[in-house]
């Protein structure tokens, strides 16, 4: 049989819009950001320690790299994703269209703000 699964309010789509998943996106980046930058914060806490016994100093040392590490990645990956997703909502609302392109031009949009802080080489 086809019926609807979820009782929808009337007019409203079966499918999430952009702004409805810049949500998703933006916890998301934030999340996978952390864990990254915890793992690579392990590495590099593991890495600069070799030379100390295991000892509170060295686990205490660890342990800021983890959460410093971890706090850079999840800040720069949600910014990213913060960009990316206004970008997404504000051309999707003055194009009036849904498709491609507003993803294609909010990645490039978001790619260009971030880096323009850089010096060009």
């Amino acid at each position: 049989q086809d019926t609807d699964e979820f009782i929808l309010p009337t007019g409203a789509n079966k499918t999430r819009g952009r702004f409805e998943l810049a949500f998703f996106t933006i916890g998301g980046c934030c999340m996978t950001g952390a864990a990254f930058g915890a793992l690579n914060g392990l590495r590099l806490g593991l890495k600069d320690t070799q030379n100390m016994a295991w000892s509170k100093p060295r686990n205490v040392q660890i342990l800021n790299m983890v959460t410093r590490q971890g706090a850079l990645w999840a800040n720069t990956l949600g910014s990213l994703a913060l960009l990316y997703s206004a970008f997404g909502v504000i051309i999707e609302k003055t194009r009036g269209a849904e498709d491609d392109l507003n993803t294609i031009a909010a990645g490039t949009l978001t790619g260009m703000l971030y880096k323009s802080t850089g010096r060009v080489k």
